[in-house]
C-alpha cells in the first residue's frame, strides 16, 4: 500500500490522479470521485469546520445560494471511507460569456499536509475542460491558486455582487482568449433548486 509520505511526495510532484489511484491499489488510500447525495452531511460538516458560519456571508455565496452546482463538477476526496475534501463548481455568466465559479475548496484538518487540495483542483479543472467549459473564476489567495493557472489579471473587467478584494478575484482560461471579451457583473445562471430541495437544505444547515 502506498504510504501517506509517498502520496504527499507524488502530489507535490504533480502526479495525476489516475496514476496515484493506480499506485494506491485496492486499498483506495485517496480517491477523488463525484459527490453523491449521501455525502451532504459530511460535506457540510467539513465546510463548517473549515470556514465557520461566516462562509454564508461571503460574496461568492450570493452566486451559489439556492442553485445546483454544475453537473459532474461536485467532487469529494475520500480516504479509507472518510470524506476528507470537497470542491464544487457553479454556472455563472457576465456580458460576453459563460463561466464556472469554483468553490468552496476545503480539506479536513487531519489531511491538510497530503496535497489533497491540489489533487481536487487538478481533477476539477480537468473535468471542467473535458466538459467543454471555457473559463473558471474563484475568490482565493493568488499565491496558492497561481500554480493551477489562476491570476487576478484575468478578472480586471469583471465585478462581483458584493464586497470584493480584487487581489483575490482570480480567473483561469481553459480556452485561450475565453475571458478576453467578458466584462461586467458576474451573475448566477445555475439551475434553481426546487422548494422541496431548499427545505431539505435548510434542515441540513440548521442541524
Amino acid at each position: 500500500m502506498t504510504s501517506m509520505t509517498s502520496v504527499r511526495r507524488l502530489l507535490k510532484g504533480g502526479t495525476d490522479i489516475a496514476s496515484l489511484q493506480a499506485l494506491a491499489g485496492d486499498a483506495g488510500l485517496i480517491v477523488v470521485r463525484e459527490e453523491r447525495a449521501g455525502d451532504a452531511v459530511a460535506r457540510e460538516s467539513l465546510l463548517d469546520a473549515a470556514f465557520g458560519a461566516c462562509r454564508y456571508t461571503k460574496t461568492s455565496e450570493i452566486l451559489r445560494a439556492w442553485r445546483a452546482p454544475a453537473r459532474g463538477l461536485s467532487l469529494v476526496a475520500m480516504c479509507n471511507g472518510q470524506l476528507v475534501g470537497t470542491v464544487r463548481l457553479w454556472h455563472v455568466a457576465a456580458e460576453g460569456g459563460c463561466m464556472l465559479l469554483l468553490g468552496p475548496l476545503a480539506v479536513a484538518n487531519s489531511h491538510r499536509t497530503f496535497g489533497i487540495g491540489a489533487m481536487l483542483m487538478r481533477e476539477a479543472i480537468a473535468r471542467a475542460k473535458a466538459r467543454g467549459h471555457k473559463a473558471v473564476l474563484l475568490v482565493g489567495d493568488e499565491p496558492y491558486y497561481q500554480r493551477f493557472g489562476f491570476a487576478a489579471a484575468m478578472t480586471q473587467a469583471l465585478e462581483l455582487p458584493g464586497p470584493l478584494d480584487r487581489t483575490r478575484f482570480l480567473g483561469l482560461e481553459l480556452e485561450d482568449g475565453a475571458l478576453g471579451d467578458v466584462r461586467g457583473m458576474v451573475r448566477a445562471t445555475g439551475v434553481l433548486l426546487d422548494q422541496r430541495v431548499r427545505g431539505e437544505r435548510r434542515e441540513l444547515l440548521a442541524a
